[in-house]
């Protein structure tokens, strides 16, 4: 998939084509109304216009929203971008689908970068700091009978992510996996891993899970 990709915006890898997959196993409806939270270059709010949905991207880089604008328009799809963290742009809204591969890689440190391209993967010591607030608030963006779609490492806790979307009433399931080769980010960061005993000694690959969550009718 061709996606154009200004400097700095996260480019569609792995973990996007999973969630992708996931996505066109939903069977959504013609106007569904889907956020993607987190869009990058927008590949996810491309790929759920282009199965009929009414697509709304958030995310805080202004050149990523350009890029999902951009490539939505390129396919004669139109993607409402919105500027902003998370879910507070349209925290007044709700929507049928919410999708998001938000940053999940483990860093040390307690702060989350506030600009340049590490604002794509770095998410606090467990990974999880983007993760956790996505699993309390998705939920009320949601319509009953809405679900949310997140992708993210096995590293970060497949059954804390479970649990989490538990606790804000939805029901949960791992509904997409595969494993991989670590990357250039992941392979940098293996000895520390190592160290905070997220990984095995000399391990170097990752398992990425889709959980999907699913707000009661």
């Amino acid at each position: 998939m061709f996606m154009l990709r200004p400097p700095g915006v996260y480019a569609a890898q792995g973990d996007t084509f999973l969630l992708i997959s996931a996505l066109r196993r939903e069977g959504l409806v013609p106007g569904a109304q889907v956020l993607d939270v987190g869009t990058g270059s927008g590949a996810l709010a491309v790929a759920a216009a282009q199965l009929g949905a009414s697509v709304t991207a958030v995310d805080v880089s202004r050149r990523a929203l350009f890029a999902a604008w951009a490539n939505g328009a390129l396919r004669g799809k139109r993607i409402a971008v919105r500027v902003g963290s998370l879910l507070e742009p349209v925290r007044d809204r709700r929507f049928d689908l919410v999708l998001s591969n938000p940053p999940y890689v483990p860093c040390p440190g307690r702060g989350l970068p506030a600009h340049g391209a590490a604002r794509a993967w770095d998410a606090g010591p467990r990974g999880r700091a983007l993760l956790d607030r996505l699993c309390r608030d998705a939920p009320r963006v949601l319509n009953p009978g809405g679900a949310v779609l997140l992708v993210h490492s096995a590293l970060c806790g497949t059954e804390a992510t479970c649990a989490a979307l538990e606790r804000s009433g939805l029901k949960t399931q791992v509904v997409a996996r595969m494993t991989q080769p670590f990357g250039p980010v992941m392979r940098a960061r293996a000895r520390w891993f190592e160290r905070q005993g997220l990984i095995d000694v000399g391990e170097r690959e990752e398992e990425l899970v889709v959980v999907r969550g699913e707000r009661p009718r």
